[in-house]
């Protein structure tokens, strides 16, 4: 009697399991194309995206994760899934500042997964005006990073858009030194975004004092310009790395281990509640004592916590500034209109950039 192989059975077992799994998914998708026909029947039209119903499904299947996958791998799994699903329906157009592989062309795959069509453009203004004009149905674009703080410039376009943020992403950045060349010493030349050169600082103190920084409009930009030039290196992630073909020199040269840039999906439409939601609001102060604390108060009289709060030049007044706070909860929630309502009475202006789910994974 010949013993069984072990191997062959696991094998074998992991072959009816993968003919479920895509039975399954099968499934999924005839179910998708039937709510794309039910949804048009009642008269939506556009794109079907619905990032409160996307940020349920993820939190419940992290919910109902038991391992061995981690959460955020099982996660990530299904967010394909739906992207996959979602595109059979009609594909959404998504901008970002490319070219492809910078960090934001990798947070716009982490919430959208990998099939959408990709709006590469030159710029955060141009991210902006093309999902005014209906050239996209989103863009994605970077507000803060961990080690840098806000990028001002996307707030000063938040300040004057029509658009609402309807979604965010967090993104572990890690920085990569990559070029043609075989060692740091000869290296006199690295292109980055001035973001990155600043996340970086010390680690070119220390290894390549000499060597010219040079900002470029995009880390992806600069791998191609490193690819270019002799004696050069660039900074960025591991995905410009394997598309334009130039190797990682140096891994994860960040300053902070834990750097981590958060990015907003900006859009036309409102995003209803989804049970775990942020709030962006844009308040326009008067300059006289304690209107900071007026903004305030109404948040903590209501326990409502406040994730973030950032000044900028209003630039309708000598002095005068436009605050931008972000706080735990949906502007349909009793408690969050109330405190807008009273926040609105001891300043200028309130507008509410947008209600959007916290970011899953």
């Amino acid at each position: 009697m010949t013993e069984k192989d072990p191997l062959a059975e696991v094998r074998t077992r992991i072959d009816k399991i993968d003919t479920t799994i895509q039975q399954l998914v099968s499934e999924r998708a005839e179910c998708a194309a039937k709510v794309a026909v039910i949804k048009q029947q009642q008269g939506e039209t556009g794109h079907f995206y619905r990032p409160e119903r996307e940020a349920q499904v993820l939190q419940a299947v992290k919910d109902r994760n038991e391992g061995p996958l981690s959460d955020n791998v099982v996660a990530g799994i299904f967010r394909e899934i739906m992207a996959a699903c979602l595109a059979l329906e009609k594909p959404l157009q998504v901008a970002f500042l490319g070219p492809k592989g910078t960090y934001t062309h990798s947070a716009s795959l982490k919430h959208f997964g990998s099939f959408f069509k990709e709006e590469s453009v030159d710029s955060i203004e141009e991210v902006f005006r093309l999902v005014e004009a209906d050239g996209a149905n989103f863009g994605v674009v970077p507000v803060e990073n961990s080690t840098e703080g806000v990028i001002n410039h996307t707030l000063d376009l938040l300040m004057n858009s029509s658009l609402s943020i309807v979604g965010e992403v967090e993104l572990r950045i890690r920085h990569n030194l990559l070029s043609l060349e075989d060692g740091l010493e000869n290296i006199e030349r690295v292109y980055s975004h001035q973001q990155s050169l600043a996340q970086c600082r010390l680690w070119l103190d220390k290894y390549l004092p000499n060597a010219q920084r040079i900002a470029s409009n995009s880390n992806a930009e600069a791998v191609q310009l490193s690819h270019k030039n002799k004696q050069s290196a660039a900074i960025a992630g591991i995905q410009a790395s394997e598309l334009y073909e130039v190797p990682v020199l140096k891994p994860d040269i960040e300053d902070e281990p834990d750097n981590t840039t958060r990015f907003v999906v900006i859009g036309k439409h409102q995003s209803p509640p989804s049970g775990n939601d942020r709030t962006s609001l844009m308040v326009f102060a008067h300059n006289r004592p304690g209107s900071l604390f007026g903004l305030l108060e109404p948040l903590a009289k209501r326990d409502i916590s406040m994730s973030n709060i950032e000044s900028r030049p209003s630039r309708k007044g000598v002095w005068e500034y436009v605050f931008f706070i972000d706080i735990d909860g949906h502007r349909d929630d009793e408690n969050v209109q109330a405190a807008i309502e009273e926040i609105e009475k001891a300043s200028a202006m309130v507008t509410v950039l947008g209600s959007y789910p916290k970011a899953v994974i």
